[in-house]
């Protein structure tokens, strides 16, 4: 029981304790009272923030004139517009603007459009910049030039190769042979691979590429005409080429010329602001861990959501500076860019295992407190009587043992002493008997406890409190003088305006000597600890696996934070050679990437590639026998071991499932429906009528609602109809107000078009509603750029909707007429022509993704460190980077599944939602895992002995999770309620946590050794620590995933156990 609460007068004379640290600048050992709070910028400026006056500085007084309040709210509404203005985006949307601006001076200036001739659909200048913005990096607009090159090269193919076939064909009399040919050739086969570029790459700059190439396609296959009389007219290609040319030019221009964006530069921004914000997260986990306070953790999420932000950013800018290094020649610089964003890549792995240890802490506590408070889960409450803790604080305030003394160390301000801490009368005492155990390595001091009978009774168990009090005594201390000195390094990491790397070549020294000082720190104070008393007492099974869990949790904790800082030191040294490699004199312009027929890369990666180490495969297994079943787990998953039972036309049967994929006939319906589309355009009978109501903008967006599944087109539906009518009403408004007589302004118009543009780049910038805004000015730049056109009689046969006096409101009817008819044409293709339903491919593809992973824990893991690798790729967790992108597709599956209609109900969008979330972090649970084995590809004598040690409870709880994988996914799929009776993963998990006690109190005895005993250390502790961690995790997803499938299918009841 805890002393009774300090007096005023005690708590006001507590001091924090000393400690020491390693100043990164220096590389002195210093010791003094410092707090990780103040290592923070986020935690200084908060504390600053408190000091600010509650109603402001300048307060408005209470007889204020409304006039002034109102100049007030108008002067900070015109500094917010201007600082929106001024920052990333506003100059982005700018740039757009003015591109379009110029672009539509191809419809405005005589002298610019009489380069490109008679033609009424100059507004395609224009529509390229929309297309392919400037609000993007230099190497983003390189790639765009590239890609419209491409798609106009591909336009260009396919109308001389529909028009020299017409011409052919027309010459022998066959010329409605020639539009049949064209027709499933080029329509249906053309158009169709369109389709499958667009759905093949899925990113943003190939669609609006192939956007272009439908348009450049579309020109000649059923407007123009060409193609339909029989003769080669080369004249709208080449209008084609140069309006294509032209709105490249004037976006290139703007890109390069105003405000130009690097994304050399922005890359090292990013990797400044990755560091830094690496540093927060990595103080917000190390309190948080550290004075058992959830509270702080949760603070970091706000973080961790940043810190993704920046890395997906600087993984985009660093594709983008690829392509900017390679058009320099500084190649080298860009693979030395590219390591350090590897290596950032592996420390963010490292923070979310440090995390997730920092969060098992807390769920190993709140479940302990909910046993406790559970008269039925014990019979004998823990002496901490500890309940489940409610509202702020530290969980480990529930602890038995008082932290007023132990902890002193890591306690971050005197007034976060709990209300019951006090300096136990009786001082602490290591297990020799003296006050203190001093620690050679850094000075820092550290107590143990020392328990007398009457202390701690064995008939009042440890709480999981109290070991975690034990462990962050002895553990804390080290951690946190650690963690300040990576925090100093992480926030010194700068570049210069011409990317010359800023860091002090001090940095890398100071860093190993406060590795080794950890490293000695936590070795003498793990060692102390397990060799007291109370850790060599006897404790029932449920206590050893409690302790064991608690030491599994905290030891997992020390080594994340050490192979984080391991990883900050290979980053330091990839910094280092980066500024060497960018010394003066030592920089050198090369193209290497022309020179196609090198593959030093490939060759240099496969290299590289780390391998496994197994010394026992070679000369016999030291560590006893491996069960038959895990050697051969992988047996079912090899087609190759299957039976040869197949009849002779099952090849045919191999051939024909090839058209039975999503991705095969995707493109093979849109092929189909634009084929259909197009043969009105074909037939004597029905082409004035499709000219009249300008079918090909009904091809084009036809083309551009298609998508492969129905949830998708449906939302691109919608805002195609959506963006065309109010693209349409901005058109006739813009018309209305320009035009004078039947004579518009042109320079009226075309501000009214640079006001539209700033509106319609807002949504595709700010918003990211690409598909919304592009259809707003698309459709805006069909009705007035084409009627100024028409005004001018800048057009040869358009005598329909208007000439020379447009007919705004019928050129309108006529585009919208067109574009709702090709939608709801591709609305009905998607739906009715081998629908992909978007529900059925997520259920499907979860079903897939959970019966993967159940086959990587079919196969334990571990064993791959004493077997070798698994003979499936299946049933190799290190393939779990194929699964976490698959996930993400999952997550975009579930965006559209929302957007589709079935009679049984609505999506179930919130269930899913957590579902997926759910594994999620089950795969991260994976990676974790992933990640220390990979850094332990050479299994030392004592790993193996531990291993050896607990094979036949990780066989048992392997096989248990990975059976209930499998029953999730089997219900999933059959859409079948689940089991009530389903296996429970607690219990194997109990007994493996028992036995790493067992065989860590037994001194490492191995029965396979010749000398009959086997040495180890914490770190032989390593492999099994994030094990034990993971399959804790595994099993609470499991759990949930569970819950939600219950909630979503219901439970076995009567109902469904009917003989039907």
């Amino acid at each position: 029981m805890a002393p009774p609460g300090p007096s005023n007068d005690k708590r006001s004379r507590r001091i924090l304790r000393t400690s020491t640290f390693i100043a990164p600048a220096t590389g002195e050992r210093v010791k003094r009272v410092f707090r990780l709070r103040d290592a923070s910028s986020r935690d200084l400026e908060a504390d600053l923030s408190e000091h600010d006056p509650l109603l402001g500085r300048a307060a408005t007084g209470e007889n204020a004139s409304r006039l002034s309040r109102v100049t007030a709210k108008a002067r900070q509404y015109a500094n917010d517009a201007w600082a929106y203005s001024m920052s990333a985006t506003g100059l982005g949307i700018f740039k757009c603007s003015l591109a379009y601006l110029l672009a539509s001076m191809a419809t405005f200036v005589p002298a610019i459009s009489n380069l490109i001739g008679k033609q009424d659909s100059k507004n395609i200048v224009a529509t390229v910049t929309v297309w392919f913005h400037p609000a993007r990096t230099i190497g983003s607009m390189h790639e765009a030039l590239v890609l419209a090159l491409i798609a106009f090269s591909y336009a260009t193919f396919l109308s001389f190769s529909s028009m020299g076939l017409s011409v052919l064909l027309g010459q022998y009399g066959l010329l409605q042979l020639s539009h049949a040919i064209d027709l499933v050739l080029f329509c249906g086969v053309g158009l169709g691979f369109i389709a499958f570029t667009k759905q093949y790459f899925n990113h943003p700059l190939v669609n609006v590429a192939c956007s272009l190439a439908s348009l450049g396609s579309v020109q000649t296959l059923v407007k123009e005409g060409s193609v339909q009389v029989g003769q080669f007219s080369q004249d709208k290609i080449a209008q084609v080429l140069i309006m294509v040319i032209m709105g490249i030019t004037a976006t290139m221009l703007v890109n390069v010329a105003v405000l130009p964006v690097r994304a050399r530069r922005q890359l090292h921004d990013d990797l400044e602001k990755n560091t830094d914000l690496m540093g927060e997260v990595l103080v917000t986990t190390t309190r948080a861990f550290l004075l058992g306070e959830e509270d702080v953790l949760n603070e970091g999420k706000g973080i961790m959501d940043e810190h993704s932000t920046v890395a997906t950013s600087m993984k985009t800018n660093l594709i983008e500076a690829k392509r900017e290094h390679f058009v320099l020649g500084t190649e080298r610089q860009y693979h030395l860019e590219a390591k350090l964003v590897d290596c950032l890549d592996r420390l963010a792995q490292d923070l979310g295992g440090l995390r997730s240890a920092a969060s098992t802490q807390f769920s190993i506590l709140h479940k302990a407190y909910d046993h406790t408070a559970d008269p039925k889960a014990s019979s004998s409450p823990s002496a901490s009587g500890a309940s489940t803790p409610k509202g702020g604080g530290s969980l480990l305030r529930h602890s038995s043992i008082s932290r007023a003394t132990i902890l002193d160390a890591i306690q971050e301000d005197p007034a976060e002493a709990e209300e019951g801490d006090l300096p136990a009368d009786e001082p602490w005492t290591s297990t020799n008997g003296s006050n203190t155990t001093s620690q050679a390595a850094n000075g820092v001091e550290f107590k143990t406890p020392s328990y007398s009978d009457g202390d701690a009774p064995t008939s009042a168990p440890l709480s999981s409190a109290d070991m975690f009090v034990m462990f962050i005594n002895l553990l804390g201390p080290p951690a946190k003088s650690l963690t300040y000195t990576v925090k100093q390094i992480l926030d010194d990491l700068k570049f210069d305006e011409d990317g010359t790397v800023v860091v002090n070549s001090q940095f890398s020294d100071s860093l190993r000597q406060a590795i080794q000082m950890y490293k000695q720190s936590r070795t003498e104070a793990l060692a102390s600890l397990y060799r007291s008393k109370m850790m060599s007492r006897e404790h029932p099974d449920e206590v050893l696996a409690d302790l064991e869990e608690v030491a599994a949790s905290c030891g997992h904790f020390s080594f994340a934070l050490l192979d984080f800082v391991e990883d900050v030191a290979a980053y330091l040294t990839l910094l280092d050679e980066e500024k060497s490699a960018l010394a003066p004199g030592h920089t050198r312009r090369t193209w290497n990437w022309l020179k196609f027929w090198r593959h030093h890369d490939r060759e240099h990666a496969e290299q590289d590639a780390p391998r496994f180490h197994h010394d026992h495969l070679e000369t016999g297994d030291p560590v006893g026998d491996i069960a038959e079943t895990v050697k051969q787990a992988s047996h079912s998953a090899q087609a190759a071991n299957a039976p040869d039972t197949h009849a002779w036309y099952y090849p045919i049967y191999k051939v024909t499932r090839v058209l039975q994929k999503d991705n095969v006939r995707f493109p093979t319906k849109v092929g189909i429906g634009a084929a259909l589309y197009c043969l009105p355009a074909y037939l004597p009978e029905t082409r004035p009528f499709f000219t009249h109501w300008r079918g090909e903008w009904g091809l084009l967006s036809y083309m551009v609602v298609c998508s492969m599944t129905i949830g998708a087109s449906n939302t691109t539906g919608i805002n195609r109809l959506i963006g065309t009518l109010i693209g349409a009403g901005l058109a006739v408004l813009a018309w209305l107000l320009s035009n004078n007589g039947g004579e518009a302004n042109p320079y009226l118009l075309a501000f009214l078009g640079w006001l539209a543009s700033l509106g319609c780049f807002y949504i595709i910038i700010e918003k990211n509603n690409g598909p919304m805004g592009r259809f707003i000015l698309l459709t805006y730049n069909l009705g007035a750029l084409y009627a100024y056109s028409l005004s001018v009689l800048d057009t040869e046969d358009d005598d329909d909707e208007g000439g020379i006096d447009p007919a705004i409101w019928e050129i309108v009817l006529h585009r919208v007429v067109s574009v709702i008819v090709g939608s709801l044409w591709g609305l009905v293709i998607t739906m009715f022509i081998w629908p992909i339903s978007a529900r059925r491919k997520l259920r499907d593809g979860l079903c897939v993704l959970w019966l993967r992973m159940s086959l990587v824990w079919k196969r334990d893991p571990l064993a791959m460190i004493l077997q070798g690798g698994p003979t499936s790729s299946y049933m190799d967790i290190r393939e779990e980077a194929e699964l976490q992108s698959f996930v993400a597709y999952l997550s975009k599956l579930k965006e559209s599944a929302v957007s589709e209609f079935e009679l049984r109900g609505p999506f179930p969008d919130e269930q899913m939602k957590r579902i997926i979330e759910r594994t999620k972090k089950m795969l991260e649970a994976f990676h974790a895992m992933n990640v220390v084995i990979s850094k332990n590809l050479r299994a030392t004598p004592g790993e193996a002995a531990v291993l050896k040690a607990t094979r036949e409870a990780r066989f048992a709880l392997s096989s248990r999770i990975s059976h209930l994988f499998s029953v999730l996914s089997s219900s999933l799929k059959l859409e079948y309620p689940l089991n009530d009776a389903l296996p429970n993963i607690e219990d194997r998990r109990d007994r493996l946590l028992a036995k790493v006690f067992e065989f860590r109190r037994s001194h490492g005895t191995s029965e396979g050794s010749e000398d009959g005993a086997v040495e180890f250390d914490e770190a032989d502790f390593e492999l099994i620590y994030a094990y034990v961690l993971v399959t804790g995790q595994l099993a609470d997803d499991l759990a949930a995933v569970r819950s939600d499938l219950e909630t979503l299918l219901g439970t076995l009841d009567e109902e469904h156990l009917k003989l039907q």
